[in-house]
């Protein structure tokens, strides 16, 4: 799982097990000798936590690692395949549901297209059976699950699993999903935002670059971002923070919004209002990725479509890089299929219209993850949550 927010190592008297485990995990020690250096535990303190931990099948001891001469010493490793996590990255137009091992890799995966717009009742039943195709097609059983990641268009509380109310799909708005779910896997639920789980997925992608402070932008039917602000997701006080897509912009001609208001940069950029305008023009385009892909290959009003729908994101990012000084621009979602187009409109505005200081050492860059960005995500919020030392150390507790 890698990189997580930045922190100090724990002193002696309070490295626990799950302090231990998350050095393993991270790769910040490799053997018995690395955490008895990184936190100055006694050889039997170390020896005593390691025998825990390999007791609950956490970690193994096996090939052998680097020697500084003498007998070579065992290499530590988390057991990745001791369990598994559920996760769903739904959307309004394509779906990708997956089972992943506790190191974020998946072990089996599907695309799908519920009807999103029907609500809970239709979607989580249709979910639940799919995962448990994967479960049997990676040959893992329903007792190995420890957790599930949901990822849904529109605002989430966090805190409390709901899709707020009013968001994107009203059919959502103040459901309980995690007891839905736990009618058929007894085990922590967690839910947030489509785009936040994305941004979480990016930002694990870049965790050995040390990214700590990352936008991810979306780009499809909607417009949203995912803000990871000192290696954690910045989620605002009710779970609004990211809805870059209702933020007006210029020159929108009094466009209305699903929101409401008039001249958003979703309802003047997004997706929908570009295929209105290749409409008008009596072109036939099925979607947003045919959208992309004319414009990839140099259709004249698909490239002036897309990188204009660039500029306008720009306009909105500009302030975002003054307000939170990110070191990176992600661009993902279905119209980043034509990247070179949409990052020259993104670039023109941004360094035009930020601080100097603010995109001295900015980059702006393609999603690496595509469709897998989402399941990964919701992957590495479930593991972030199971695997933290207080809730290993909880685990460890009562066994």
């Amino acid at each position: 799982m890698g990189h997580m927010p930045r922190s100090t190592a724990p002193s002696r008297s309070n490295t626990t097990s799950g302090h231990v485990l998350h050095l393993i995990r991270t790769g910040d020690a490799l053997t018995r000798a690395d955490i008895g250096r990184v936190t100055g535990l006694s050889r039997p303190a170390v020896a005593a936590r390691l025998t825990e931990l390999m007791a609950r099948g956490l970690v193994s001891e096996g090939a052998q690692g680097p020697s500084s001469g003498g007998r070579p010493p065992g290499r530590l490793e988390f057991n990745a395949g001791g369990g598994v996590v559920l996760t769903a990255a739904l959307g309004i137009s394509r779906s990708q549901i997956a089972v992943c091992d506790l190191a974020g890799h998946v072990l089996a995966h599907t695309s799908g297209s519920p009807q999103v717009e029907q609500g809970p009742s239709t979607v989580v039943p249709w979910l639940l059976d799919t995962w448990q195709e994967l479960l049997a097609k990676a040959g893992r059983n329903a007792d190995e699950v420890w957790g599930a990641g949901i990822g849904v268009p529109g605002t989430v509380e966090f805190a409390t699993g709901r899709a707020a109310s009013p968001p994107v799909l009203s059919s959502w708005g103040g459901v309980e999903i995690r007891p839905m779910v736990a009618d058929r896997f007894p085990v922590p639920v967690l839910l947030d935002n489509d785009v936040n789980v994305m941004a979480l997925g990016e930002h694990w992608a870049r965790h050995r670059e040390t990214v700590d402070d990352l936008i991810f932008v979306k780009v499809s039917t909607g417009i949203g971002a995912g803000i990871v602000s000192d290696g954690a997701i910045l989620r605002g006080s009710l779970g609004a923070a990211g809805e870059i897509g209702h933020i007006p912009v210029h020159g929108g001609g009094g466009t209305p919004c699903r929101c409401g208001n008039t001249d958003c940069l979703e309802a003047v950029a997004g997706g929908p209002a570009l295929l209105r305008h290749l409409a008008a023009l009596d072109r036939d385009v099925s979607g947003i990725r045919e959208l992309a892909a004319l414009a990839q290959e140099g259709d004249p009003e698909a490239v002036r479509l897309v990188r204009d729908a660039g500029r306008r994101i720009g306009e909105v990012l500009s302030g975002a890089v003054n307000l939170l000084n990110p070191a990176v621009i992600v661009l993902g979602g279905d119209l980043a299929l034509a990247y070179d187009h949409l990052v020259a409109g993104v670039r023109e505005i941004v360094f035009q219209r930020s601080t100097a200081l603010a995109t001295r050492q900015l980059r702006i860059v393609p999603s690496r993850l595509e469709d897998d960005a989402g399941p990964l995500g919701c992957a590495v919020m479930v593991l972030e949550r199971l695997l933290a030392p207080e809730a290993i150390n909880a685990a460890l507790a009562r066994s």
